[in-house]
């Protein structure tokens, strides 16, 4: 048995400029079929669809919404490569940019505008430039010099190509209407975004291994301040008798006793103990209060 043809789809109806959306018949509808040659034809009869869509129930209403989706993915993509960069994926930027359009078909309303194009490129682009600002970067820099980044990376290309040549700070200033210092800000502010990693290889090898950036970044040397103290320490000594000098070296460098110090000097304990205050003494005259030396 031979099943019947399904009629033709009808295209959509011409209406003049700004008029409210038409309305489509319902083969047209369940099937989904939008114009792809004529935007103008495209935009009324997606227009049509999301003006049924707001009335019909919700299977159907996401159903609508997602054929429309579908339609407009080359549109998101338009505006997704204007920010294509070594800096991003190009994969996460057409996601992004899908996520943007879903937003857009979804906020529209048919009665408020009959342009969904002028609707939906704002918020796609929107949405972009707010995944670029959140995720992009290391040190996240003013919000407005992210921003500004965005715009230099967008318009730098156009404007070279439109004058034949790469612009000047000036130029591209005058161009995005800002100051050339903040403009200069906004470029400098690319570090940020991808850091250099400390295993980075930097110059020439040494051997087998190579020489990294994090192997020529200077660290505290905790010896500098102990090698400061002793030089002090060696000139405040100038002053004590070798006798002093060696009571010292054995109080204060192997630790000894004032027991063992006696015991190797050959006097008591309380002298030991006396020669050692006044040796301090000697020394506190030599050093002022603030550790430096003294004239």
């Amino acid at each position: 048995m031979l099943m019947p043809r399904r009629s033709s789809i009808p295209s959509a109806p011409t209406l003049p400029p700004r008029a409210t959306a038409p309305l489509l018949s319902r083969s047209a509808l369940d099937a989904g079929a939008l114009p792809t040659g004529d935007p103008e034809a495209r935009n009324e009869a997606a227009v049509a669809m999301l003006a049924a869509a707001s009335d019909a129930p919700e299977p159907e209403r996401g159903e609508l919404q997602r054929r429309v989706v579908l339609a407009y993915l080359d549109v998101a993509e338009a505006v997704a490569s204007r920010y294509r960069s070594r800096a991003h994926d190009w994969n996460d930027l057409r996601q992004v940019a899908f996520v943007g359009l879903t937003k857009a078909v979804h906020r529209f309303e048919p009665s408020r505008g009959a342009d969904l194009i002028s609707f939906a490129v704002p918020t796609i682009a929107g949405e972009i430039k707010r995944y670029i600002r959140d995720t992009s970067w290391s040190v996240r820099p003013p919000r407005r010099l992210q921003e500004l980044y965005v715009r230099v990376v967008s318009e730098a290309p156009r404007l070279a190509q439109s004058i034949g040549r790469s612009p000047t700070t000036h130029e591209l200033a005058a161009h995005l209407g800002e100051t050339p210092e903040l403009v200069v800000q906004a470029i400098e502010c690319a570090h940020d975004l991808q850091p250099e990693s400390l295993d980075a290889p930097r110059g020439d090898a040494d051997g087998d291994q190579p020489v990294t950036l994090g192997d020529s970044i200077g660290v505290a040397d905790d010896g500098l301040a102990r090698a400061e103290l002793v030089a002090t320490l060696r000139w405040a000594c100038r002053v004590l008798t070798p006798r002093e000098r060696r009571i010292v070296y054995l109080r204060f460098f192997e630790d000894r006793t004032q027991a063992e110090i006696a015991a190797e000097l050959g006097v008591t304990q309380m002298q030991v103990s006396r020669l050692l205050a006044k040796i301090l003494a000697t020394l506190r005259l030599r050093l002022v209060p603030d550790g430096s030396i003294a004239a």
